[in-house]
């Protein structure tokens, strides 16, 4: 499961980062905010499965 979430979190911060960039490029800044916020909820799954990892450990 932890595998799994990890991926979805890398896959957040990818889409986030390319709608950021898309959005940049077209001059919209709508599509950038929700790329940057796309981009902050794969962080914080990230985070929060590396803190599961340390207990694991």
């Amino acid at each position: 499961m932890a595998g799994n979430q990890k991926s979805k979190a890398r896959m957040e911060q990818a889409k986030g980062k390319a709608k950021e960039a898309a959005g940049r490029a077209v001059g919209n800044e709508r599509m950038t905010a929700e790329g940057r916020a796309a981009q902050s909820k794969g962080d914080a799954r990230q985070a929060k499965e590396k803190g599961k990892d340390a207990f694991r450990h």
